[in-house]
C-alpha cells in the first residue's frame, strides 16, 4: 500500500477528495491539499483534522499541510509567476534565472525577480551589485533595480553579507510572502529562484502563490535528472503546468585547443524531457565566460554574443509558452 493510500485510510472521509499529494520522509508527512473554495475558518479546521488523523501514526513525528488555493488575479495587473526550480543544488539554477529574466526583459517583459533561496540568496551578486537596495512604500517593500533590467528582491538585500540565516519554517514562509507581496508596481512576470529540493518554500509557494509554471533546471548526468524529476513530480502532484526543461553545464570548450568534451555528460536532459512529455527549452554550456561575468555582476545575457545567444532562445520558447492556451 502507498503512503497516499495508508494517509487517505485515516482521513475523514469528506476531507480525502482535497487531498492532491501526500508524502512521508524522515517521519516528516506532507500532505498538499486543495482549499478552493473554502473560507478561512473552514481550511483551518481541515488542516487540523488533518493533524489530528495522522499525528498518532506509528512513524509520524510531524505533520505538514499545504493548504492550496489560486489566488484572484491583480485588478491592475494581470501578473504571473514562473517558479525555476531543481532537485537538487550546484546545477546553476539562480544563474539561470537571473539570465532568463534579462533575456526576457530584453524582449519587452517587464520582469520581477524574487529570490526565494533564503539560505542562500545569489540574486544581489548577479543583478544588483552595489545597488540602492530596498526602498518602502507604506507597508510594502519596493523592490530593488537593476541595471539590466528586471526588479529584483533577496534576503541578501536584507541580512548583513556572509551571514548565515538560521530559520525555521514558518520564519522562512513569512519571509517569502513579504517578497512575493512587495510593490511590483507595473511588474507582469515574476521569476521565482527557489531553493534545491521540495521543503518549506516550495510548499509555501504551492499554498500562496500557484505559479502559472514552473521551469526545471538540471544538468546533463543521472544523478542531477533524479532529483529534477522529483521535483518535476512536486509540481505535477499540484497540477502546476511544467514550462520546461532547461539542461545546463551542457559541453565545455577548451579555451587552449577548442575541442568540445563533456563533462557532465551530454543530452540527458533533454531525454528526461521527451519521456516526462514536457518542452525541452534549450542547453547552457558550460563556459568561463558566463561563470565570471555572473560573478561580476554583468549577466552574459546582456551581451549579444555567443554566450547570450542560449540565454535568448530559452526566453523566446518561454515567453512563447507563457502566450499560449497552456499558461
Amino acid at each position: 500500500m502507498s503512503t497516499s493510500e495508508a494517509f487517505l485510510k485515516l482521513i475523514p472521509a469528506a476531507i480525502r477528495p482535497r487531498i492532491r499529494s501526500a508524502e512521508l520522509a524522515q517521519g516528516r508527512a506532507t500532505l498538499v491539499v486543495d482549499a478552493s473554495g473554502l473560507a478561512r475558518p473552514e481550511a483551518e479546521r481541515i488542516q487540523r483534522d488533518i493533524e489530528a488523523a495522522l499525528g498518532p501514526l506509528a512513524g509520524v513525528e510531524e505533520v505538514r499541510v499545504a493548504l492550496m488555493a489560486d489566488r484572484p488575479p491583480s485588478a491592475s495587473v494581470a501578473r504571473k509567476i514562473i517558479a525555476v526550480g531543481s532537485g537538487k543544488g550546484g546545477v546553476g539554477k539562480s544563474t539561470l534565472t537571473a539570465n532568463l529574466a534579462v533575456a526576457l526583459a530584453r524582449q519587452g517583459r517587464n520582469v520581477g525577480v524574487v529570490d526565494a533561496d533564503i539560505y542562500g540568496p545569489s540574486q544581489v551578486t548577479l543583478l544588483d551589485p552595489g545597488g540602492p537596495g530596498l526602498q518602502s512604500s507604506g507597508d510594502k517593500i519596493v523592490p530593488a533595480q537593476s541595471p539590466h533590467g528586471p526588479r529584483v528582491i533577496s534576503m541578501a538585500h536584507m541580512v548583513e553579507a556572509g551571514k548565515a540565516i538560521a530559520w525555521r519554517g514558518p520564519m522562512v514562509g513569512r519571509a517569502l510572502t513579504q517578497m512575493m507581496e512587495a510593490d511590483w508596481g507595473d511588474t507582469e512576470l515574476l521569476l521565482v529562484d527557489l531553493p534545491p529540493g521540495t521543503g518549506d518554500v516550495q510548499l509555501t509557494m504551492l499554498q500562496k502563490f500557484r505559479p502559472a509554471g514552473a521551469v526545471i533546471v538540471s544538468t546533463p548526468q543521472d544523478l542531477a535528472l533524479i532529483d529534477a524529476r522529483r521535483a518535476i513530480d512536486l509540481f505535477s502532484q499540484v497540477t502546476v503546468p511544467i514550462a520546461g526543461l532547461v539542461e545546463n553545464m551542457a559541453g565545455y570548450v577548451c579555451p587552449h585547443c577548442g575541442e568540445i568534451s563533456d563533462p557532465f555528460g551530454s543530452g540527458g536532459a533533454e531525454a528526461a524531457a521527451a519521456d516526462l512529455e514536457v518542452p525541452f527549452l534549450g542547453r547552457i554550456p558550460l563556459a568561463m565566460e558566463i561563470r565570471a561575468a555572473s560573478d561580476d555582476g554583468r549577466p552574459p545575457a546582456c551581451a549579444d554574443d555567443e554566450y547570450a545567444a542560449p540565454f535568448a532562445q530559452i526566453a523566446g520558447r518561454l515567453a512563447t509558452w507563457l502566450d499560449g492556451p497552456a499558461s
